[in-house]
């Protein structure tokens, strides 16, 4: 099938990827668009998969004030040179993090990073609201379960749905660069502040 030139660049524009990988896709997909996302999506995964175990040890730490100092965020990410640390794409990328953070107050980075008590205190609560409704024990283990996973979907970063994009959580944001950039990427740490908040 004949790939043309427009929807080369229009996937290119869409997902930042590289033309060799973008024609892949579309050959793949004979020329589907929808199609074509999904297959560098699962492409990205597959190379991020590749290089998660290279040492990150670059990159940059970004100060982000939002809504005229109302809300600060503070996050290092690293990658693997400073060739990359550099370069504007990571440098985009960053920054959405940080707004990211700055609009969806996540807690943690990723799941494993939520101490258990946490999650013990959080159903507690909702058992003892369900029981009080009259529910059984049995449905109520199973409200439980779901509860806890939109409970780390709403808190742990890499969980999050991207607000620019519903349809991408921010692990497959991340993976998508790794795969664009070539690089191992990790979200290092961050720190959100908001103005009035109480300091523990």
């Amino acid at each position: 099938m004949e790939i043309s030139v427009e929807q080369i660049k229009k996937l290119r524009d869409a997902t930042g990827s590289g033309v060799l990988d973008v024609k892949e896709a579309l050959q793949n997909a004979e020329g589907d668009f929808d199609k074509a996302v999904d297959f560098l999506r699962q492409k990205g995964l597959a190379k991020a998969a590749k290089r998660s175990d290279r040492d990150a040890s670059e990159g940059i730490i970004e100060l982000y004030s939002h809504g005229d100092g109302r809300v600060g965020v503070m996050v290092e990410i690293n990658c693997e040179t400073d060739f990359v640390a550099r370069s504007d794409e990571f440098r985009k990328f960053v920054h959405e993090i940080a707004l990211q953070i700055a609009a969806a107050a996540p807690k943690w980075i990723k799941e494993d990073q939520i101490p258990e008590a946490v999650i013990e205190h959080e159903k507690e609560i909702a058992r003892t609201r369900y029981q009080e409704e009259g529910k059984p024990d049995n449905i109520i283990d199973r409200i439980l379960e779901g509860m806890v996973d939109k409970f780390k979907a709403e808190n742990c970063l890499l969980l999050q749905e991207y607000i620019r994009d519903e349809e991408l959580i921010i692990q497959e944001l991340l993976h998508e660069k790794i795969s664009s950039i070539g690089e191992n990427i990790v979200i290092r740490r961050f720190e959100r502040w908001e103005r009035g908040e109480t300091i523990d």
